[in-house]
């Protein structure tokens, strides 16, 4: 079933993030529980999940970004597309996407956006199947310490 996050499911998100690019799921710090409750208290920050059975399985982020330009509608970021290993290939994080999707058709955006760092054909041919290009525009990144 896809849903957005429930409020008392930080901890099941952040075993699933270890799939994504994280080594150890953080200690629960103070600094922890108020990024946690700025996210949830946020109208445009949606955490998307897949439940499997009682299991978060898959998720995404989607951001609503307000924007002043494109007859002032606002854009989607995408962010943290993320499958248990054990639950890959089954359309879960597809799912999500199309939540997604959803969420950003009702707030009117213009586009969706997302970045990979993959190189993997299998991960390009993944966000392309679920209608993403990369033949539109340049990402540059810029990581701050």
């Amino acid at each position: 079933m896809v849903r957005e996050i429930h409020e008392n499911e930080l901890n099941a998100l952040l075993e699933l993030y270890l799939f994504l690019h994280e080594d150890s799921v953080p200690r629960m710090t103070e600094h922890l529980k108020n990024t946690w409750q700025d996210i949830t208290a946020d109208r445009n920050h949606h955490i998307i999940v897949n439940v499997i059975e009682g299991k978060i399985v898959a998720s995404c982020v989607c951001v609503i970004i307000p924007n002043l330009t494109r007859n002032i509608r606002p854009y989607a970021l995408i962010e943290n597309v993320v499958t248990h290993e054990d639950f890959r290939n089954k359309g879960y994080a597809t799912e999500c996407l199309h939540y997604a999707r959803e969420i950003a058709e009702k707030e009117n955006c213009y586009k969706m956006m997302l970045l990979t760092g993959s190189k993997k054909e299998s991960t390009l041919r993944f966000y392309k199947h679920a209608g993403y290009n990369n033949g539109d525009k340049t990402a540059f990144i810029q990581w701050l310490e």
